[in-house]
């Protein structure tokens, strides 16, 4: 049990929600410190987002995103915004009671993420930055890796790809994005799906988010695949929640781009603390590594099916689509060991 003298819950707090009681301290990333914490009325979580090299910026994303998604109509997607203190990088927010979830979970977190991303409008511009895709540098890491596998692309990949990062560059769209819908930051509570930590929330096209469902959860450390059946179950009732949301059908012809973007970007193999240190598709030959519930290689041979079935049918990806599959077969013919990621999620 901490001291509840020692938590960072200062007057203009105090002065709001009373003086907290019975503070216990929670899991969290070393990027945050989080209690359980009894209010006069209520229980609730106290999260400090810890002084370091981004720290502003990090706690501004999650404060301004959850203000946002605060606007959801209908049942909640996010926890209660009970009281904030921006000088000490402090929320405070509603207590919610998760359960574990159901074996067809994403169906539900299909739903709840097009309603999250429908919260935002186009007045919310410059109240949160712009999604980034993937750089040309990404597109050099991925052709370097197929070359050194063996499998080097046709003549005119390379400008399909670049051609990708630029349409991914300009994606059209106001959507509140989470940032890292990850299994863990989705609360499956009685009344429903409700999404935490949005550090890293961003304003872009929910396409890029849609596509972790196919791609495998590229920024989390639990992948998990959906068989076809319930990956379509998932699928459309995103669609239906966002037609409900936002009066206009989902325009989803750049989904294989956006699942082709998250296959070339290194970065999405391994954790936050270690993106941008390296190039981590060219470590891929040379080493595997476990992060989460799957290791980097598998990662690569599950995205590189998807890209490969999913531009087949797209003709400004047909040459990565050609590329993906030979690729993939060369990855599990040089690692016949390797498995498909789990279906299940812990």
């Amino acid at each position: 049990m901490a001291t509840t003298s020692r938590l960072p819950f200062g007057e203009a707090l105090r002065d709001r929600l009373g003086t907290p009681t019975h503070a216990s301290a929670l899991e969290s990333s070393p990027r945050s410190r989080v209690w359980r914490i009894e209010l006069a009325d209520r229980p609730a979580v106290l999260k400090q987002l810890v002084a370091g090299p981004g720290a502003d910026e990090r706690y501004a994303r999650e404060a301004a995103a959850l203000r946002i998604a605060g606007r959801a109509s209908g049942a909640p997607v996010v926890p209660v915004l009970l009281g904030a203190d921006p000088v000490q990088r402090v929320l405070v927010l509603e207590h919610l009671v998760h359960r574990r979830p159901a074996a067809d979970w994403i169906v539900g977190y299909a739903a709840a993420l097009a309603r999250l991303h429908a919260a935002a409008r186009p007045g919310d511009a410059g109240a949160l930055p712009r999604w980034q895709g993937p750089t040309g540098a990404d597109v050099t890491s991925f052709l370097a890796l197929a070359e050194t596998l063996g499998v080097p692309g046709a003549p005119g990949v390379r400008d399909e790809l670049d051609a990708l990062v630029e349409r991914l560059g300009r994606a059209d769209g106001t959507a509140l994005l989470h940032g890292d819908p990850c299994p863990g930051n989705d609360l499956h509570t009685p009344d429903g799906v409700r999404f935490i930590d949005f550090e890293q929330a961003s304003l872009g096209s929910g396409l890029m988010e849609l596509a972790y469902l196919r791609i495998g959860f590229p920024t989390c450390w639990c992948v998990t695949r959906a068989g076809g059946p319930l990956l379509e179950r998932a699928e459309t009732a995103y669609r239906t929640a966002w037609a409900a949301e936002t009066g206009k059908e989902l325009q989803d012809d750049g989904l294989a781009d956006a699942c082709a973007g998250w296959l070339i970007r290194g970065d999405a193999l391994v954790e936050r603390a270690h993106r941008g240190t390296t190039d981590h598709l060219a470590r891929v030959p040379d080493e595997d590594w476990s992060w989460g519930t799957a290791t980097a290689r598998q990662r690569l041979a599950h995205r590189l099916g998807v890209v490969a079935d999913m531009a087949s049918d797209d003709g400004e990806l047909t040459g990565l689509g050609v590329l993906a599959g030979d690729l993939r077969r060369a990855v599990l013919g040089r690692w016949p060991a390797l498995t498909p990621v789990p279906r299940r999620r812990p």
